[in-house]
């Protein structure tokens, strides 16, 4: 219980509240629970987000090993919202005093009912409403982000979701980060050569659950005419319908890549040794993919 964590004086021991050890100003008080599952075990690296009667965020992070959150909040009145894979979230309120400890006890969050998978079957991506995009670290410090703006892609929903596969092609030559100079850059034989290699393709036919809603997708990247295995970190949304009634389904996916492997080495160095490129590039998905033969509405 959170009592027993926070501990009682005695008249015997005389032991203090731990929390009296905290450097909290007198206009502040003290906000605590514990986060558990259904089976009273803790709930470890919950996300928690703190907010005032206005909705704006006051303070958030995540709950210890233990599954205890601790947050020094000014004094007032605040609701409480508390996430985690797999679980319903929480949301609760607690009038926070100068000076005070405002403990909810143990938070139990129920297990979350997983969305429901796409039917088996073929589909296709939606290319109207599907992103490829990524980023890569600029001259140590801020991130130049773009996108392809012409890519396809098939998927396999197997009788099982782990019997499914999926292929997906770019267009390397559509390669966007708004700044044309650079983008004729990377389409030159310093970094993607797309004369020789106008395509890039993934195929995977490993799906692996994760738990919840997450999914690891694998296959081979083929990128500057080398191969590489690549995981999709893979977040499925679920299902729903589009405006003219059409069934489709959505993923968020990322995935960090390293140019080295694909022997897109150019390189320039600044001074100080600083790269102007990173060698790292994240890549993000989101996909909608519908029923192939389906068509797609604009918007």
């Amino acid at each position: 219980m959170i009592s027993r964590w926070l501990g009682r004086r005695t008249s015997s021991a005389g032991h203090a509240n731990p929390l009296s050890g905290l450097s909290v100003p007198s206009s502040a008080g003290v906000l605590t629970c514990r986060v558990l599952d259904p089976v009273n075990e803790p709930v470890r690296q919950a996300e928690f987000v703190v907010t005032d009667s206005a909705g704006r965020r006051i303070v958030g992070g995540e709950t210890d090993p233990y599954g205890t959150l601790v947050a020094a909040v000014p004094a007032g009145e605040y609701r409480l919202a508390v996430t985690a894979e797999g679980f319903t979230p929480y949301r609760g309120s607690a009038t926070v005093t100068e000076s005070g400890h405002s403990g909810l006890g143990d938070v139990t969050l129920q297990v979350a009912t997983p969305p429901q998978l796409p039917d088996p079957g073929e589909w296709e991506i939606d290319l109207m409403h599907s992103q490829i995009s990524f980023s890569a670290r600029h001259i140590g410090l801020a991130r130049i982000r773009g996108r392809f703006n012409t890519f396809a892609g098939a998927v396999r929903i197997g009788e099982r979701m782990e019997h499914s596969a999926m292929h997906v092609v770019i267009d390397a030559a559509s390669i966007d980060t708004n700044v044309k100079m650079r983008d004729d850059h990377l389409r030159s034989k310093d970094f993607f050569d797309v004369a020789n290699y106008p395509t890039m393709e993934f195929y995977s036919d490993r799906f692996v659950h994760r738990g919840g809603n997450r999914w690891a997708v694998s296959g081979p990247l083929t990128l500057h005419g080398v191969s590489r295995t690549v995981t999709l970190d893979s977040q499925y949304l679920g299902t729903g319908n589009g405006i003219q009634g059409e069934t489709r389904a959505a993923v968020h996916s990322t995935a960090e890549l390293h140019r080295e492997d694909f022997t897109l080495t150019w390189q320039t160095m600044l001074g100080h040794g600083i790269a102007a490129i990173g060698s790292s590039i994240a890549v993000e998905l989101d996909i909608q993919i519908i029923p192939k033969g389906t068509g797609a509405a604009p918007s």
